[in-house]
């Protein structure tokens, strides 16, 4: 399990006072009482304990999840779709550590490209962190538009035009952002909490049914891996066709994971980041074990893979109709769920859409304070929200009115293969980061014992995860060049090429800006001794010990009423 540190030692006593006189000498770092030099370009400090828990374990329970379970379900069968979410889940848990162990020595405001800046090569910074806003800039108003369609399940759009619900989500998620941290990290608390409750209540409502305690009284228990069987055979037959089936479940579970990596985003906004940061990339494992593995396990006890109500749902859009939970619910014969479980998707996009664009303004924000996106992108007002960097995010939001239109479905769709090879190419650049990372500190003599968390399985989980995720990313697409076998009856067999150009484009993107800031800034590798590991750290350092003063002065204080109810209900489950 993940290693925390609570008796870490001072990263101090591994410094020569040169170091640490050049460290308060930084102009972008102060000391204890240095750093009000400029309110104008830092974020703040603003998200609780609870919050960062809550919105780390909630940040990836999306519609991939609820909806896109269904078609591996269908494609591959139970038992891939159990082993997929399984080993992309400890694929997910590695990237997380190592991102961790980063994030607590160092919570940076820019965020994982600071550290691919700082321990790799400025290069690989500047391609990670407009790789990330170029993913979120597209899944935002996918969300968007995502959350119009789901109100289509009440309100069909020959009644009222779509673009008015665009309007009234876009309207909202911009004032949640505007309106400063504390309040973001609020309203994204509860929405995280209510996703929370309705994927337990998912998991109680599917053991229930799986043992028999719906209308129909029938216990599924493992019928469905027996006829018709729990793998099913994908473009090719026997064992080939087995482990096609297995692997096909990976794209869909990476997209499922995507936005774990919110808890790293935060970290420049975290009160005392060194103890919840760890805490949070801890509780991402129970996350995964609980809220994805179980559930899906269950999922393919209920529904068998050859069902006709699961391969309709699977055309549907993103309502609750596409879920293969509903399919379940209506097999098992229970009226007025499916429209309680389009309500609990509609809060699922809205906390996605919502989270999506703060994720990308502070993606901006970081490279502003990298020195690698224009400079007015790093300026903040009084609250610490950096809102041009917020205007310009919100921009490609009204990319969502496309949605108006049912023929730019299919653009939607384009964007999803492209946000997946924008996100694994993320968590590739934050593995690469973290092995830097390891190799610097070794190479400077810092120990284990100096860091608030460490990687449980270190650098070579992170080498492991690394080679998995590169694996997944080259042949993310190999069912595209099976298109004379996967065609379907009496269609002529075609190589789809845009499909194939949207899968692949985001790594010709990524090797070019990478390339590209090489040859034009002429950046170089790092070495592990010259790495920058200790500048910011004063102010962060001073941050930690006054945040520390003053939960000792408000220790044995009243408990407030939102903290009241958190303890007596999920703080007691996470």
């Amino acid at each position: 399990m993940a290693g925390v540190n609570h008796n870490y030692q001072s990263s101090d006593e591994f410094r020569s006072d040169r170091e640490k006189r050049d460290d308060l000498q930084d102009v972008n770092i102060a000391g204890p009482r240095d750093f009000d030099e400029d309110n104008h370009h830092h974020l703040h400090r603003g998200l609780k304990a609870r919050q960062i828990t809550m919105i780390a374990i909630g940040g990836a329970i999306g519609t991939g999840l609820i909806i896109g379970t269904g078609k591996s379900l269908a494609q591959a069968g139970p038992a891939p779709l159990f082993i997929g979410y399984t080993l992309v889940g400890f694929l997910c848990f590695l990237v997380m550590a190592a991102l961790g162990e980063m994030a607590a020595w160092l919570p940076l405001p820019s965020g994982f490209t600071g550290y691919a800046t700082r321990f790799v090569d400025p290069a690989l910074g500047f391609t990670l962190g407009w790789n990330y806003w170029f993913k979120y800039i597209i899944v935002t108003p996918n969300n968007i538009t995502a959350f119009s369609l789901v109100i289509q399940y009440w309100v069909p759009r020959t009644k009222v035009n779509p673009g008015a619900f665009i309007t009234v989500a876009l309207v909202a998620i911009v004032l949640i952002n505007y309106f400063g941290i504390k309040f973001f990290g609020e309203f994204e608390f509860w929405l995280s909490s209510i996703k929370v409750i309705v994927i337990i209540a998912l998991i109680l409502l599917s053991l229930i049914l799986v043992c028999g305690g719906g209308p129909d009284h029938h216990a599924t228990g493992f019928q469905y891996w027996k006829n018709p069987g729990a793998f099913h055979a994908y473009i090719l037959t026997g064992s080939a066709g087995r482990f096609l089936a297995v692997w096909s479940t990976f794209t869909t579970a990476v997209f499922a994971y995507l936005g774990t990596e919110l808890v790293g985003v935060t970290a420049g906004e975290a009160s005392n980041p060194r103890r919840n940061i760890p805490r949070a990339i801890k509780l991402t494992f129970y996350r995964i074990l609980l809220f994805y593995v179980v559930l899906v396990f269950l999922l393919g006890m209920l529904v068998p893979y050859n069902s006709k109500e699961l391969i309709d749902a699977n055309k549907a859009n993103t309502t609750a109709a596409a879920s293969p939970f509903v399919v379940a619910i209506i097999i098992s014969g229970i009226p007025t769920l499916p429209a309680i479980l389009n309500a609990a998707i509609l809060i699922f996009v809205f906390s996605a859409a919502n989270s999506d664009l703060y994720i990308a303004s502070r993606t901006l924000f970081g490279l502003a304070h990298e020195g690698k996106a224009p400079k007015i992108f790093k300026w903040t007002d009084r609250r610490g929200v950096p809102v041009p960097a917020l205007a310009l995010s919100v921009c490609f939001c009204l990319l969502a009115y496309l949605g108006v239109n049912t023929a730019s479905y299919t653009v939607f769709g384009y964007f999803v293969n492209l946000v997946t090879m924008f996100g694994l190419l993320t968590w590739i650049s934050i593995l690469i980061s973290h092995i830097f990372f390891v190799r610097a500190r070794k190479a400077q003599n810092i120990p284990d014992s100096a860091l608030a968390y460490v990687a449980p399985l270190g650098m070579w989980g992170s080498v492991g995860a690394l080679i998995f995720s590169i694996l997944i990313m080259f042949f993310k697409g190999f069912a595209l060049f099976a298109y004379k076998k996967t065609a379907a009856k009496g269609t002529h067999p075609t190589f789809d090429s845009r499909t194939f150009v949207t899968t692949y484009l985001g790594l010709p993107i990524y090797i070019i800006l990478f390339c590209g800031y090489k040859v034009i800034m002429k950046s170089k590798l790092i070495k592990p001794e010259e790495a920058d590991l200790y500048g910011g750290k004063a102010r962060i350092d001073a941050e930690e010990a006054e945040f520390l003063a003053a939960q000792a002065e408000k220790k044995g204080g009243p408990e407030t009423k939102v903290e009241r109810i958190y303890r007596l209900t999920l703080g007691n489950l996470f």
